[in-house]
């Protein structure tokens, strides 16, 4: 067996309720708080009112959207002179990358251009991150399992990862509950994004036994969970979909992703579509091209095929059309294509090439060619 390592929170609760220990956990890290939560204040008034009888001062940022680097400048301008001691997430993934990164920079010396993979110089952190606590509430980024932050770089047209072992949450406080009644939209968005981050690591060139492990029984679990949140709202299928999320964080990293995420990273920063739902159109036909590279008989192969199996048992397809069914369930259910979400088909060459060169790219299970991208850009 060659040899792995996993990477993980220093701590997961995962379990209805478990919110409810959330100030006692931040607070256990520092009595000056960070709390960085997503559009609407009114969601995070219960954790700041928590914090405060707790005994320990809370200064609170919004994140309206995806974070990019004027946000996170910003954003450090007025952290840094609070001198926090703790960071703690609640929110969506972009609430949580946003965490993440004050986390990271917060104690370090110059900005965030010295360590952004690709468009900056990617150096190491110098100083150590400040302790950093993960709460969701969407299902679907798996980011309080992961080690990097995603930072949009408006300049570069591009979305790229602040990343270190030690950004890893010192405790990831997974609440289905939190996630209940999220609107259908964003369930649908993130929800495939989960099902995505659970398929990539188990396909992917990287895997290994604990992703094997992880992945392979979330993607049915996954998927079922999300046809019926589609039907109606269901606390079993909330609770399945935040285990699934979860799965996925940890199972990307530490075994990585594939071409799905190497194209969203690209497509990300050139519109303004949320990331989970670019991922979600893009499944699909990445799944087809896949397919049509892997020799017969390979690993691959035999991966994708079990993929196809499980998504077709779900859907009621047969599994040689399971792609193609992935696809016009999502279409039925509300996802827009790429077109209509602002990607113009005249640049789909050029993220294919830049995509190329992008981390996640490294771990798709086969070599894809940029007319296969461009192809699959096409049907997304």
């Amino acid at each position: 067996m060659t040899p792995f390592g996993i990477a993980a929170p220093g701590r997961i609760l995962f379990g209805r309720g478990e919110a409810a220990r959330a100030a006692g956990l931040i607070a256990g890290f520092g009595a000056r708080v960070l709390l960085v939560h997503g559009a609407s204040p009114a969601r995070a008034g219960w954790l700041i009112t928590a914090l405060t009888d707790a005994g320990v001062e809370v200064l609170s940022l919004g994140c309206a959207g995806e974070p990019d680097l004027p946000t996170l400048d910003e954003a450090l301008a007025t952290a840094r002179p609070f001198q926090p001691q703790v960071v703690a997430g609640l929110g969506g993934g972009a609430a949580l990358d946003l965490a993440k990164a004050l986390a990271a920079l917060g104690p370090a010396p110059d900005g965030p251009m010295e360590h952004l993979e690709v468009v900056g110089r990617g150096r190491p952190l110098v100083a150590p991150p400040l302790p950093f606590v993960a709460l969701p509430t969407t299902a679907g980024t798996g980011a309080e399992a992961t080690k990097n932050a995603v930072i949009g770089v408006p300049d570069h047209r591009r979305k790229v990862s602040l990343r270190d072992d030690r950004m890893l949450a010192r405790v990831a406080l997974v609440d289905p509950a939190l996630t209940d009644h999220c609107p259908r939209g964003v369930t649908l968005a993130s929800g495939l994004d989960a099902v995505t981050q659970v398929i990539e690591p188990f396909v992917s060139a990287r895997a290994t036994p604990f992703t094997d492990a992880i992945s392979r029984p979330a993607i049915s679990e996954g998927m079922a969970a999300l046809v019926q949140l589609m039907r109606a709202e269901d606390a079993p299928a909330r609770d399945a979909l935040a285990w699934v999320s979860l799965s996925g964080g940890l199972a990307l990293a530490n075994g990585g992703l594939g071409a799905v995420h190497g194209l969203a990273g690209v497509i990300g920063g050139m519109t303004a579509a949320a990331h989970g739902a670019i991922c979600g159109t893009l499944l699909a036909p990445i799944l087809r091209a896949n397919l049509q590279a892997a020799a017969p008989g390979s690993t691959a192969r035999a991966r994708l095929a079990e993929v196809c199996q499980i998504l077709g048992t779900v859907l009621g397809a047969p599994a040689a059309d399971a792609p193609e069914a992935l696809a016009d369930w999502a279409r039925q259910a509300g996802l827009p294509g790429l077109e209509a979400m602002g990607l113009d088909p005249a640049d789909h060459a050029a993220v294919a090439e830049a995509a190329l060169a992008s981390s996640s790219m490294k771990g798709n299970p086969v070599g894809l060619a940029p007319a296969a991208l461009v192809q699959a850009m096409r049907l997304a």
